[in-house]
């Protein structure tokens, strides 16, 4: 496993390099939430991201690596965890049922706010939120009721499981550790540029006197 992932993550961190010059700062809104994923991550820290660049390039960092644990985890889980499996499976059947707006998204937008926050006065007509909130799910798909012997036992997969994601967490924190030279050439190269010029821009503007009319 640690060969093949060890070349996932390589070939994660090639496609967030080569999706860098897509980046644009975001000048029209700010953001008011912390993002969980980001905020002290590990794997940013393995790959030597300062905390000062901008979110949108740590976040398409972070949910590749992300998405290289969940598939770890789900292969793990799909050979050795039947229940949780079994949960699972039936969990996504249910899911499948409602409108899921979050499925699907690129990399970079992956588990970001789907809605912007409301304005006072200036109602939304509807949200994707309360789109997704669906309707009733119907009994054929409702969750059984697990007796108290399977209770146990799921608890004590979904330890594993969580043991299994632990330790793919830390595999890739060792890999990452490779890719520091290029991670930081890229940043320096592409991002950085960016980021003084809208700085430089915005220097421009507060040092501009008023005009009068």
């Amino acid at each position: 496993m640690e060969r093949t992932l060890e070349a996932k993550v390589g070939s994660a961190v090639d496609a967030w390099i080569a999706w860098l010059p897509r980046w644009k700062p975001a000048t029209h809104r700010v953001r008011t939430r912390v993002c969980r994923r980001c905020l002290g991550s590990p794997f940013l820290a393995a790959l030597g991201v300062d905390a000062d660049v901008p979110h949108g390039v740590q976040h398409g960092l972070t949910t590749r690596m992300k998405a290289l644990i969940d598939d770890v985890v789900d292969d793990y889980t799909d050979q050795n965890l039947p229940l949780l499996s079994r949960e699972l499976h039936e969990s996504e059947k249910r899911k499948s049922r409602s409108y899921r707006p979050e499925v699907g998204l690129d990399p970079e937008f992956d588990g970001l706010q789907l809605d912007p926050d409301p304005v006072p006065g200036e109602p939304f007509l509807f949200t994707l939120g309360e789109l997704a909130e669906g309707g009733d799910v119907p009994e054929s798909v409702r969750p059984v009721e697990l007796s108290d012997e399977e209770k146990q036992a799921l608890r004590t997969e979904i330890r594993l499981a969580d043991e299994c994601a632990d330790h793919a967490g830390r595999l890739i924190c060792q890999f990452l550790q490779q890719h520091r030279v290029a991670a930081r050439e890229a940043i320096a190269t592409i991002i950085e540029p960016q980021v003084s010029a809208l700085l430089d821009a915005l220097s421009e503007s507060l040092d501009a006197p008023p005009t009068r009319w």
